[in-house]
């Protein structure tokens, strides 16, 4: 496709600013947020947005998959959603023989709107479609198109009837990205959008295949010896239990983040260094990921609590 991986890396900051500018056309505002979601599926990981109802996640995800011309199905959590619902369940046809009725998880884009509204029966059936790409029923293996990626979004958990997501499948989410309301400017320019009579017709920018180039480009993109080593004490300054752990640490941390979070700051490091204009990553590159990659990993405790400390806030001191 390319002369050389130069070329491509050139070729990606352009296709990202593409796909800026076309999600633009119906999400007003949410930069970061939109860089992060990008982020994660050129790193083949998943994200999970945080937000309260009304935020337009599902329009921004939904936006997304379209400029991506990807299959995209949405899944709608509900307390009385069984697991066979999402991956398929067989059932028995004409003629006595058992067949495999595919689920909404066989898709590229899989949007799992309010995760934390079903039991954790149900969201631990996406935990091996998540990290293996496959799915299994009655002992067979099926396998998922690819890309493939789990965009989630979910309410926050002091909110009436949510369910809080299992410890190990947090772990599978590369970026916990929290969703804001938008600011005075913003919020005028979305009224006036969305009260009209204008609807924004979307192109396609990105192509199956060049998304899976682009995925494999960033995993060849070169990192300093040194930025490694950042992202890995970065990641074990996090535990409470760990040699460099500070007092601050120790005091408010029950338990920190394990060696897939310092994966995903190298991997998060390098998109964001191709999508900036530079060929490899830096410590910034690593910074710049750092909050929505450890913000689900940590634990905080009873103390933290009390003292009225949220995770961004001991993120910024291991920082």
């Amino acid at each position: 496709m390319f002369k050389t991986d130069v070329e491509a890396a050139n070729a990606f900051l352009n296709k990202i600013d593409q796909l800026k500018a076309e999600i633009a056309k119906k999400v007003i505002g949410q930069e970061e947020v939109i860089d992060q979601v990008l982020i994660s599926v050129f790193c083949k990981g998943h994200a999970l947005l945080v937000g309260v109802p009304g935020l337009a996640k599902t329009l921004m995800i939904n936006t997304i998959a379209d400029c991506m011309g990807l299959k995209f199905n949405r899944i709608q959590f509900t307390p009385d959603l069984m697991p066979s619902d999402i991956i398929g369940a067989e059932v028995l046809d004409e003629k006595r023989a058992f067949k495999f009725i595919k689920g909404p998880v066989f898709s590229n884009i899989i949007l799992a709107d309010e995760i934390n509204r079903t039991p954790p029966k149900t969201q631990a059936a996406l935990l091996e479609a998540m990290q293996e790409r496959t799915v299994t029923v009655a002992g067979k293996n099926h396998q998922l198109d690819s890309p493939f990626f789990v965009l989630a979004t979910q309410n926050p958990i002091e909110q009436e009837g949510t369910y809080p997501l299992p410890e190990a499948q947090l772990d599978r989410f590369m970026f916990n990205i929290e969703v804001d309301y938008p600011s005075f400017e913003e919020e005028i320019k979305i009224i006036e959008q969305t009260t009209g009579v204008s609807d924004a017709k979307l192109n396609v920018v990105i192509n199956q295949e060049e998304i899976i180039f682009f995925q494999e480009l960033i995993r060849r993109v070169p990192v300093n010896q040194s930025v490694v080593e950042y992202a890995v004490s970065l990641v074990q300054k996090s535990r409470p239990n760990a040699q460099n752990a500070t007092d601050f640490i120790k005091k408010y941390v029950s338990w920190g983040a394990g060696p897939r979070a310092s994966q995903y700051l190298i991997l998060g490091a390098k998109c964001h260094a191709l999508k900036t204009g530079k060929y490899s990553p830096d410590i910034e590159d690593v910074k710049a990921v750092a909050k929505p990659i450890l913000r689900h990993r940590l634990v905080k405790n009873y103390l933290a609590e009390a003292d009225g400390l949220n995770v961004d806030s001991i993120i910024a001191e291991i920082l």
